[in-house]
């Protein structure tokens, strides 16, 4: 008899993809700092950061320009700056608090290339452990995430802060 795998989480995922929406990195105008409802740990003026709902693994965040463009050239040299000094923050403050022994870090410019989210500019930043890829995810098709999103969260939180 299978053993079940329960990820409740998931049907977020499923439902989510089923309705039109507005872009999950678009903030309301002025809204600076924190918010805990769309899982954002950091924004200034310029750019973002906000844990990933579906990730590939614990504190897999993505840093964003507020401005709502798809492409690197189409960001400003100010937005490019911006976002790669907060992926470097992102990855001191998990490394610091999560010890990994490295990052992905990565952009998927456009549908073909894998975004997701092809039409605004992200940055995938994924803390990975020695031997975090193993059957489940090599045979199964499945990732075990060790701690719950919203308890990372709030442990990143206190970090960024």
């Amino acid at each position: 008899m299978p053993e079940t795998l329960w990820a409740p989480w998931r049907m977020d995922y499923i439902l989510d993809s089923q309705k039109p929406g507005g872009c999950v990195f678009c903030l309301p105008e002025g809204h600076l700092g924190p918010d805990e409802e769309r899982m954002v740990l950091y924004s200034d003026s310029v750019v973002l950061l906000m844990m990933n709902r579906y990730p590939y693994n614990n504190a897999h965040v993505l840093a964003a320009p507020r401005r709502h463009v798809a492409t690197l050239s189409e960001a400003s040299g100010r937005e490019r700056s911006a976002l790669m000094d907060l992926t470097a923050r992102a990855t001191e403050v998990i490394g610091g608090l999560m010890s990994p022994d490295g990052f992905n870090i990565g952009i998927n410019q456009g549908r073909a290339a894998g975004a997701g989210i092809d039409r605004h500019l992200h940055v995938h930043v994924t803390p990975r452990w020695e031997g975090d890829t193993n059957y489940m995810t090599a045979l199964g098709d499945t990732r075990v995430v060790p701690e719950h999103i919203r308890r990372t969260y709030e442990r990143l939180l206190e970090r960024f802060r």
